[in-house]
């Protein structure tokens, strides 16, 4: 069984604003609402995984900066 493609953050983002749409504006099944809560979460954690690469890529950048400033 392959691996799942782990969607890019846009895409990631853009899908788990359809699910929250989709449990706010429906009459929730159980069983389809827990399967699209499991992928929020999946998702979610794609979201919150790049955001901190980005994160840890900006503060070293900083750091590179300043010690440019610092010379």
């Amino acid at each position: 069984m392959p691996a799942k493609k782990i969607p890019t953050f846009a895409k990631a983002f853009s899908e788990l604003e359809e699910l929250t749409q989709w449990f706010e504006t429906q009459d929730v099944d159980l069983d389809e609402g827990l399967k699209k809560f499991e992928r929020g979460l999946e998702l979610a954690a794609v979201c919150k995984k790049k955001l901190s690469e980005v994160e840890n890529k900006v503060e070293k950048l900083k750091d590179k900066f300043n010690d440019l400033q610092d010379e």
